[in-house]
C-alpha cells in the first residue's frame, strides 16, 4: 500500500530575504564588502565578496519564518573574476545550532565564471529559516564572490513543546479502537537521547510505542497475542536524533505489513500477533506513558522537546489540543511554540590540531570547577591538561579518554605519558566514545579533586597543587611545560562549559575575544554516524571513529575491509583443483554476492553432494487425491542458495526410486496424474526422469523398455520405476505427493536422493578474442557500492582493454597497459583513481595470468597472480556510489590525425552486413523524426574543430563544434530557408587536452545538453526557433575538415560515439571496405578517455601508443573464468 505524499512540483517560488546582513553583525554575517543588489534574494547586482584578511568568510540568509527550501542557486560577483565553486549550505531554525544539508561529498558544486547561475535542487527540501553559504574553493584568479537565490514555498506549522515531564492524550469516543489501518505522521526535535513520543495498548495484547533510545527511534508494535516475551519485536531506524534538528517520522501500516520510515529511510516489516487490527483501549499518549490513576507520575522517560504536524489517521492532534477540544487532555506544561535552547557546541574537527585554550579562572574561596559536555565516536583523545602551580617540578592534571574510557591523571613527572605510570589514577568503566552527549564535572575542594561522570559514582583523586590554566587539546607549536598532551586530541563536540559555575561562550572564543583555538568550527556538532547505513556486508559488524568505520568480519565467513570476499571456494571444483580430499567443505556459488556459504559434501572424483532430511525410503498406504500423502524434504541450504549452486554447475542429477503395489502414478483412463514431486519454485511436476520437462513418463518410457509397452510407467503395470532427473532449472526436489494408495492391498514406497551437481562453468568458460575489433556486450553493472572482478588470461599482444564500463562521469576499466603492467582505473566522482601492478616478466607470454580487482567503499585493491596486492584507501569524505550507465562492452576509442575522418552512411540497405554487425548497426524501423539523443567523448588540444556533423538529403543538419576560442558551439538547421539556432553551452576553452564528455538530447523544440566539464555536470535547456523533424537521413560524420572549423579539421581523440542507435566507431572498425562507412586519413586505436591527465603515471613507455578498447582489442587474447561480482 502507498500513502500520499504531498507534492513539492510546486514549491520552487523564488523566496525573499532579509537584508539585515547589511548591519554587518557577527550574528549575520562574517567581514563583507558587498553591495545592495547582490543581497535582496535575487541573482542580479553586485554581489557579496569576503575581506581578504576573513580567514572563514560565510554568507547568511534569513527567510524571515520557515520556509519550505527546495533549491538555491548561485552566481559570481557581478564585473569580477571572483565566484564561488565550491560551497557548503547549513541551515537552522534559530540563527543557531546550525546543521549541514548532506550530500554524498559533504559539497555543493558552484559557478566556474562570474555570470551562469547554477541551480541546485535539493534531494530533500529543507524547511528552515536560516541558511548559512560555507565557500569551500573559489576562483583561482579571483576570490570569493557569490549572489544567492532561495526557491521554495510557504510552510505551515502546528507546533507543542514538551518539557520532559508532560504529554497530551488523545482519548477515543469508546472504550477502544480497533483499526486495520494506520498512518501517523510527525516531526520532531529532541534536547535528549531518550524519550517516549507515542504510547498506545490494549487489553489482549496490542501495543504501539515510539521511543527515543540512545538516540535512536525504536517502534514496538504488536497485534494481538504474542507465543512468547521472546516474539517482541522492535524497529530501529536513525542515530544521533537527539541533534535539536528536525526529523520527520511516517508510520502506515495495513493489516500486519508495516512501513516505518524516519526522514528518507523506509522499514518495511511484518509485525509479531496472532491478529490483524490494532486495539489499543481508551487513548493514546503522545510525549510520554502516564501511570493510572497517579496524574504527572509516567511509567517511562518523557519525551523533552518540540513535535509538530502531529496526525494520527488524519486527525491533526496538536491543532484539536491548541484549540482546547475534549479529545485532548494536556498533562503538565504543554505549550504550543518551539522554545530553542541557546546550546553552541563546538566542533574539535582534527585529532591532531584541533584545540581550544582559556585562560585559567580566578581563585575563588569555594574551591575551583570545570563542567562540560561532549560527544566522540574516538577511543582517545584529550579533553583537558592544565599545569598545577607548583614550586617543584612540572605537574599536571589531564582528563583524556583512552580505549574509550575517561582518566583522570594526575601527573608527577615530565617525561611523556606513554613512559611513566606515576600519579594516582581514577578510571571510569563507562564507555563514552559511542556517540552520545555525556556530561562529566571536576570539583576541586582545597587539593582533592572529585570527578562526575553523567550519573556514575564519583571519583576522587589527591593534589599537591592547584590549577593554572585549562585546554582541550595542545597547540602544535606549544612543546614546553604549559601543556602536555600525553595523546591524540579530542576529536568530537563539545558544549555546555561551565568554569566556576560560569558559562564560557564560544562565540566570543571565535570572534577572538577569549582564548584562542584551531581547527575548530563553532554553533555546529559535525558528528556522524558512519554506521548508519552499515557499509559492511554479510553480516558483519561495523564500528567507527570520528572520521572512518571498520568491519569486523569474525564468523560471517569473509574478509575483506567491507566483509565483502568470500574465504570458501565457489565448487567442489576449485577444492579439487587445489589437491583437496573428499570431505565436507563449505562452498560459496555467489562468491561475494549476498548468499551465505553451503555445506556440502565434496566427492573429489566428481560429484558436490548437498543432502537432505529424508534419506531412507518412506512408505505410502491410504492416500487418496483428496487427502494425500505429502513429503518435503528439507535441505541444508536455502532456495536461493541452492539455485545458485544449481546455476553454476554444469550438470545437476537427482534420483527417484518408486516402489509400487496396486499404486500407480497416472490414470490408465485419461492420463490425469495420481502422484508427482514439486521442483524448488513450488511447480507441479509430473515427469519422473530424464531432463525433458513436460513429458509425462518415466524413465522406461523415455528409453522404451517399460514392463507393459500400453504405459509409460513400470507402476502403472504394478513394477517398481527408478529415474534420475537432470533439468537443472527444477532441482531439487521439495516435495512428494502420492495419491493413490487407498485401495485393498495399495502401497507405495519411494526414496529421494541427494542433490548431486558437477563442473563448474565459470571456471572453464574461455573465450578467444582473434582481431582487434573483437569484443563481448553483456548489460550495464549495478555495482554501486561493491565490486569484484577476477578472471585468467593469455595473450601475445602488448596492450589492450579487458573490461570497461561506462557512465556520464563513472567509469572502471580492466586493462593490459604495458607488456608486464596491468592496470585498474575507476572514477566514482572524485577523479579518476589508478592502481598499476608491476610484473618483473612479461605478462603477453602466451601463459595464463590471473587477475582479481575490487572497489567498494573502503579501498580499491588489484592482484596480478601471486605479486603483492596493491591497495589504495577511498577518501573518507568522498563519493560512494558508483554510477555505470552504458552497457559493459566498452566502447572503442579511436585517434584521428591531421585530415581524418569517419562517414558513416544512413541510406545504404543493412543487409548487406546484418549477419555481421547486426548488434551494433541495426536502426529500428519506426526511427522518431523529431528525436535526437547524441552522446560523444572527445580530447584535443586543437581548435576550431568539427566535432560531429548529422546531414539529412533536405539539407538539414545538427553539427556539434569547438569554435576558435575552444567554446562548444552546438548548431540546428532545420529550414534551409531560415538561419540555424545556435546554443552555446560552454564558453571556455574545451580544447584543453582534458576529456570531454557531451550529451544531447532532443524532444520537439527541446534541446537538453550536459557537458562533463572539469567533473561538474553542466545542464542547460534551450529551445529551438522552429518545429521539424529529421526527414530522409543521408549520413553521421566524425572530424570531417571543413571551411567553419579550419583547414586540420579534428586533431584528437574520440570516444563513446552514439546517435540514436548508431556506433559510429564500431561501425568504422567493423565494416572497412564498406560503402556504409567512410573512412579518410589515418585512425589509430586508442584508449584515449577518463586518464588523459594520467596517462604519464601508468605507462613504462611513453613511446608505445595507447591501447584501443575491449577484450576485443588483443590480438588473440583468451580469458577463462571471468566472474563479475557486485553489492548495492
Amino acid at each position: 500500500f502507498k500513502s500520499e505524499v504531498p507534492s513539492l512540483k510546486f514549491c520552487s517560488d523564488l523566496l525573499p530575504w532579509c537584508p539585515q546582513c547589511l548591519s554587518n553583525e557577527p550574528l549575520c554575517l562574517s567581514q563583507t564588502n558587498f553591495s545592495i543588489q547582490g543581497l535582496m534574494g535575487s541573482l542580479g547586482g553586485g554581489g557579496w565578496s569576503p575581506e581578504s584578511t576573513d580567514r572563514s568568510p560565510w554568507l547568511q540568509v534569513d527567510l524571515q519564518d520557515r520556509m519550505e527550501v527546495t533549491a538555491v542557486a548561485t552566481q559570481g560577483r557581478h564585473g569580477s573574476t571572483d565566484w564561488v565553486s565550491a560551497y557548503m549550505l547549513l541551515y537552522s531554525d534559530t540563527g543557531r545550532v546550525w546543521k549541514q544539508y548532506m550530500l554524498e561529498d559533504n559539497r555543493i558544486v558552484g559557478n566556474v565564471n562570474p555570470d551562469s547561475v547554477v541551480h541546485h535542487k535539493l534531494s530533500q527540501s529543507i524547511r528552515t529559516r536560516f541558511l548559512h553559504f560555507v565557500p569551500l574553493e573559489w576562483s583561482p584568479s579571483g576570490r570569493v564572490g557569490l549572489r544567492v537565490a532561495v526557491y521554495g514555498c510557504a510552510y505551515r506549522s502546528y507546533v507543542a513543546d514538551f518539557d520532559g515531564r508532560s504529554s497530551l492524550l488523545y482519548r477515543f469516543n469508546q472504550k477502544s479502537m480497533s483499526t486495520v489501518k494506520d498512518v501517523i505522521s510527525l516531526r520532531f526535535k529532541s534536547r535528549q537521547a531518550e524519550g517516549v513520543l507515542l504510547h498506545g495498548e490494549g487489553q489482549r495484547g496490542d501495543y504501539i510505542t515510539l521511543e527515543l533510545h540512545r538516540g535512536r527511534l525504536a517502534l514496538h508494535l504488536n497485534l494481538g497475542e504474542l507465543q512468547s516475551s521472546s516474539a517482541r519485536m522492535v524497529v530501529t531506524l536513525g542515530s544521533l536524533l537527539d541533534d535539536l534538528h528536525w526529523h520527520s517520522v511516517l508510520i502506515e501500516r495495513f493489516n500486519k505489513q508495516v512501513n516505518f520510515t524516519l526522514d528518507r529511510h523506509t522499514q518495511h516489516f511484518r509485525t509479531n500477533g496472532d491478529g490483524d487490527s490494532l486495539e489499543v483501549d481508551y487513548e493514546l499518549s503522545f510525549g510520554g506513558i502516564p501511570l493510572p490513576g497517579k496524574p504527572g507520575t509516567f511509567i517511562r522517560r518523557n519525551f523533552h522537546g518540540c513535535m509538530e504536524n502531529l496526525y494520527y489517521n488524519g486527525v491533526n492532534v496538536i491543532d484539536l489540543a491548541k484549540r482546547r477540544k475534549p479529545q485532548i487532555y494536556s498533562v503538565g506544561n504543554v505549550t504550543f511554540s518551539c522554545s530553542e535552547p541557546q546550546l553552541v557546541a563546538a566542533t574539535f574537527q582534527s585529532s591532531s590540531s584541533s584545540f581550544l585554550s582559556l585562560p585559567a579562572p580566578a581563585q575563588i574561596l569555594e574551591g575551583f570547577s570545570v563542567r562540560l559536555q561532549f560527544r566522540t565516536w574516538n577511543p582517545d583523545g584529550l579533553l583537558l591538561s592544565s599545569p598545577l602551580i607548583s614550586g617543584q617540578e612540572p605537574r599536571y592534571l589531564i582528563l583524556q579518554i583512552s580505549s574509550g574510557r575517561l582518566h583522570l591523571t594526575h601527573q608527577t613527572s615530565a617525561l611523556k605519558m606513554s613512559e611513566v605510570s606515576t600519579g594516582e589514577e581514577t578510571l571510569s568503566a563507562l564507555l563514552v566514545n559511542d556517540g552520545l552527549w555525556h556530561s562529566v564535572s571536576l570539583n576541586a575542594r582545597g587539593l582533592q579533586i572529585i570527578m562526575t561522570l553523567d550519573s556514575e559514582p564519583a571519583s576522587t583523586i589527591q593534589l599537591k597543587s592547584v590549577f593554572s590554566s585549562i585546554l582541550s587539546g595542545c597547540p602544535i607549536s606549544q612543546n614546553d611545560s604549559s601543556c602536555l598532551n600525553p595523546t591524540m586530541a579530542f576529536q568530537g563536540c563539545i558544549r555546555l562549559i561551565l568554569v566556576n559555575n560560569q558559562p564560557v561562550d564560544l562565540l566570543s572564543v571565535q570572534q577572538g575575544h577569549l582564548g584562542s583555538y584551531n581547527q575548530l568550527q563553532f554553533d555546529l556538532c559535525g558528528i556522524r554516524d558512519r554506521c548508519l547505513h552499515n557499509f559492511c556486508e554479510h553480516g558483519s559488524r561495523c564500528s567507527q571513529t570520528w572520521s572512518s568505520f571498520s568491519c569486523d568480519c569474525t564468523g560471517t565467513g569473509y574478509s575483506g575491509a567491507t566483509c565483502h570476499n568470500s574465504v570458501y571456494e565457489a565448487s567442489c571444483e576449485h577444492y579439487r583443483l587445489a589437491g583437496s580430499t573428499s570431505g565436507y567443505f563449505s562452498v560459496d556459488p555467489d562468491g561475494s554476492g549476498p548468499l551465505d556459504p553451503i555445506q556440502v559434501y565434496c566427492n573429489i572424483t566428481v560429484w558436490t553432494v548437498v543432502r537432505h532430511n529424508s534419506s531412507n525410503a518412506v512408505r505410502v498406504r491410504g492416500s487418496t487425491l483428496q487427502k494425500p500423502h505429502v513429503g518435503w524434504f528439507n535441505y541444508s541450504a536455502s532456495s536461493e542458495q541452492l539455485k545458485a549452486l544449481v546455476s553454476l554447475s554444469e550438470h545437476c542429477e537427482q534420483r527417484i526410486a518408486y516402489h509400487c503395489r496396486r499404486s500407480r502414478l497416472f490414470n490408465p483412463w485419461d492420463g490425469t496424474p495420481l502422484s508427482w514431486w514439486v521442483d524448488r519454485r513450488g511447480e507441479k511436476r509430473t515427469y519422473w526422469g530424464g531432463f525433458q520437462p513436460g513429458v509425462q513418463q518415466c524413465s522406461c518410457g523415455l528409453e522404451e523398455n517399460c514392463a507393459d509397452m500400453n504405459y509409460f510407467c513400470n507402476c502403472d503395470a504394478d513394477r517398481n520405476d527408478t529415474g534420475v532427473l537432470s533439468y537443472k532449472e527444477h532441482l531439487p526436489v521439495r516435495e512428494i505427493v502420492v495419491g493413490d494408495t487407498y485401495r485393498l492391498g495399495s502401497e507405495a514406497m519411494y526414496v529421494v536422493g541427494p542433490l548431486q551437481c558437477s563442473g563448474d562453468k565459470f571456471l572453464w568458460n574461455a573465450v578467444s578474442f582473434y582481431q582487434a575489433v573483437s569484443y563481448l556486450q553483456f548489460p550495464a553493472l549495478q555495482v554501486e557500492l561493491s565490486l569484484d572482478v577476477s578472471f585468467y588470461f593469455k595473450t601475445a599482444s602488448p596492450s589492450g582493454v579487458f573490461v570497461e564500463n561506462m557512465g556520464i562521469q563513472d567509469f572502471i576499466r580492466i586493462e593490459l597497459s604495458s607488456p608486464s603492467a596491468v592496470t585498474f582505473s575507476f572514477n566514482v566522482g572524485d577523479g579518476p583513481v589508478v592502481l598499476t601492478v608491476k610484473s618483473p616478466v612479461p605478462l603477453n607470454d602466451r601463459q595464463w595470468h590471473w587477475v582479481r580487482a575490487e572497489r567498494n567503499v573502503k579501498e580499491a585493491c588489484l592482484q596480478v597472480d601471486q605479486l603483492p596486492l596493491w591497495i589504495i584507501e577511498t577518501p573518507p569524505d568522498g563519493h560512494l556510489r558508483l554510477q555505470l550507465g552504458s552497457q559493459l562492452f566498452v566502447e572503442v576509442s579511436m585517434s584521428f590525425e591531421r585530415g581524418a575522418s569517419v562517414t558513416y552512411i544512413f541510406q545504404e540497405p543493412f543487409s548487406v552486413i546484418q549477419n555481421r554487425s547486426a548488434a551494433v548497426l541495426s536502426v529500428p524501423s519506426q526511427y522518431s523524426k523529431t528525436r535526437d539523443n547524441m552522446a560523444l567523448s572527445f580530447q584535443t588540444t586543437q581548435s576550431p574543430a568539427m566535432l560531429l556533423t548529422v546531414n539529412t538529403l533536405r539539407q538539414q543538419y545538427v553539427a556539434i563544434i569547438l569554435a576558435r576560442n575552444g567554446s562548444l558551439q552546438i548548431w540546428y538547421q532545420l529550414h534551409k530557408e531560415k538561419r540555424p539556432d545556435v546554443f552555446i553551452p560552454i564558453l571556455s576553452s574545451l580544447a584543453d587536452g582534458r576529456l570531454h564528455r557531451v550529451h544531447i538530447q532532443r524532444e520537439g523544440k527541446d534541446v537538453f545538453v550536459q557537458v562533463l566539464y572539469f567533473n561538474t555536470h553542466m545542464k542547460h535547456k534551450y529551445t529551438l526557433s522552429y518545429d521539424a523533424a529529421f526527414n530522409s537521413m543521408k549520413s553521421l560524420t566524425l572530424g570531417k575538415v571543413t571551411a567553419h572549423a579550419g583547414s586540420k579539421g579534428f586533431i584528437g581523440c574520440f570516444s563513446s560515439v552514439q546517435y540514436n542507435h548508431v556506433a559510429p566507431l564500431k561501425a568504422a572498425l567493423l565494416n572497412r571496405g564498406s560503402s556504409l562507412v567512410s573512412i579518410r586519413g589515418h585512425l589509430l586505436e586508442s584508449n584515449c578517455g577518463a586518464l588523459a591527465d594520467l596517462s604519464t603515471s601508468h605507462h613504462e613507455d611513453d613511446s608505445q601508443p595507447d591501447s584501443a578498447v575491449i577484450g576485443g582489442l588483443f590480438y588473440h587474447l583468451s580469458l577463462l573464468h571471468c566472474f563479475i561480482r557486485n553489492s548495492q
